[in-house]
């Protein structure tokens, strides 16, 4: 049965994401996971973002799996969740364009000061500070070119900045310059003015940003974060920032979310945090990407961003 029980952000955002789907696809059968009558045999699809403890488990005869978000280790290592199930991360169009802005942001708003003009505000200081380099000056490099890191990529280089990018493992790229493995992250980094990360979480890249792989940088190069808060280990950040290595970073990811008040990521001078929401698409962006899925699953085709075991994104 072509039918979607949505269980994404709890029964409260049920009519949202009803509206959503009869506005972009019409044509496809949803119901609540949450309507008492509803029966797990009676839909072949959900769409999930982080489920009660226990309900992944009453979704093992599913044909398919589809979260909210581009990432899915918080899905993928729980207990309850069926291993057999395919699963589909969140994708398409907006979400990239998305990203793609908000990075574009980030690295103007580091390479003009912008942080600094903030506060120089706040304190009610008139202070012209010089611009060192323009953006046909300066080397972004993005770690990781999936179907974000391409996007994010592309469009800094069209932009005017410098672009390269690094991945595990060898493609083709017409457009960019890419840096494949562990030789070529040694090549790659000490040119990087601001590194942009995107590297999906797996066990091979958490805590990649840490000490070692800040020392390699360019001194005073900056910093995005915005693929996973696991990826970096913040004491090694905060060094790094003290140290001069790193000048600023930008922040949409941290370890834990929603960031303890305690952490001193929220004060420091030379950090900008954003509340995990660089590319958080709309209900109907998504609802549409949903739906473009299930056609390409009922059609019989492998939609490009199924979840790889083996590759653990």
């Amino acid at each position: 049965m072509k039918r979607l029980a949505v269980s994404a952000d709890g029964p409260a955002a049920w009519e949202s994401w009803r509206d959503a789907f009869a506005r972009v696809a019409p044509d496809l059968p949803t119901i609540s996971w949450f309507d008492p009558a509803f029966d797990p045999a009676d839909a072949s699809y959900a769409l999930v973002w982080e489920p009660p403890v226990g309900e992944m488990a009453r979704m093992a005869n599913m044909r398919v799996i589809l979260s909210t978000g581009a990432g899915v280790n918080h899905l993928v290592n729980r207990p309850d969740f069926p291993a057999d199930v395919p699963l589909v991360r969140m994708g398409g169009d907006q979400t990239a364009v998305l990203m793609a802005d908000y990075v574009m942001w980030a690295a103007i708003g580091l390479l003009r000061g912008a942080r600094r003009w903030a506060r120089d505000q706040e304190k009610h200081l008139w202070c012209n500070r010089p611009i060192l380099r323009n953006s046909a000056e300066t080397r972004v490099g993005v770690l990781g070119f999936g179907n974000l890191g391409a996007a994010v990529a592309r469009r800094l280089a069209a932009t005017g900045f410098i672009v390269s990018a690094w991945c595990r493992t060898p493609r083709e790229e017409k457009q960019i310059p890419l840096f494949f493995g562990e030789e070529g992250l040694s090549d790659f980094l000490p040119s990087v003015d601001i590194l942009v990360n995107l590297l999906p979480s797996t066990p091979h890249t958490r805590h990649i940003i840490d000490a070692e792989l800040l020392s390699r940088l360019k001194p005073g190069a900056d910093f995005i974060n915005v693929g996973r808060g696991d990826h970096v280990v913040e004491d090694d950040l905060l060094a790094a920032l003290a140290s001069g290595q790193l000048d600023s970073a930008v922040l949409d990811v941290v370890a834990t979310e929603p960031l303890s008040a305690e952490s001193p990521l929220w004060d420091h001078p030379r950090i900008t945090l954003t509340p995990h929401m660089a590319s958080e698409a709309s209900r109907e962006a998504q609802a549409a990407y949903v739906a473009h899925v299930i056609r390409e699953l009922e059609e019989g085709r492998a939609p490009p961003l199924l979840y790889r075991p083996d590759r653990g994104y």
